[in-house]
């Protein structure tokens, strides 16, 4: 059996990424899909911490999809954000609390839908990263990789490494 994801229109709502931005990401999510001629209704693997699967729905896209995303590093990166965002809210059952500054060796704060309001408590770092095709190893060799850069953060909380590769498609969410 398999949960439904909408990719585009990409549901963040409970969350604190703004539905203009959400739609950012699913629509780079999307983009990368169907690079890897993947069509709406695929099927996404989720490894690691729990093993699920996940149906990627998603709009018809046009020639201005793949044009504004024509940057395949950048529409990687930002569909990797939608793709594990989504997953790892799933998993968890946190939300995402903000985007981390740059510098911190990870990218996203998640944390539980009730917060006590004390600092920290109930956060959890959240490192992305995404990968359009791997080549073959690619995926485990930057799980590890993740999980060292998120390392050097381990005094502020909790973390949590997602990789996302679209070529499958498929996510590893590890607890480094």
């Amino acid at each position: 059996m398999f949960k439904q994801i909408s990719v585009l229109p990409i549901d963040l709502a409970t969350s604190a990424v703004t539905p203009a931005f959400a739609t950012v990401l699913g629509e780079a999510a999307a983009v990368c899909l169907e690079k890897n001629d993947h069509i709406s209704g695929v099927l996404l693997s989720a490894n690691g911490i729990s093993s699920e699967t996940y149906k990627l729905e998603w709009d018809q896209l046009y020639p201005a999809h793949h044009s504004t995303y024509s940057d395949l590093q950048d529409a990687t990166e930002l569909g990797a954000y939608g793709i594990a965002l989504l997953v790892v809210m799933d998993l968890t059952g946190k939300t995402v609390i903000e985007r981390s500054a740059k510098g911190g060796g990870f990218d996203w704060w998640i944390g539980d839908i009730d917060p006590s309001g004390l600092p920290f408590q109930g956060k959890t770092r959240l490192e992305v990263s995404g990968i359009l095709k791997d080549g073959g190893g690619s995926l485990a060799a930057r799980v590890r990789e993740k999980k060292k850069q998120i390392d050097p953060s381990n005094s502020l909380g909790p973390g949590i490494v997602a990789v996302v590769e679209f070529g499958q498609p498929q996510i590893r969410v590890e607890i480094p």
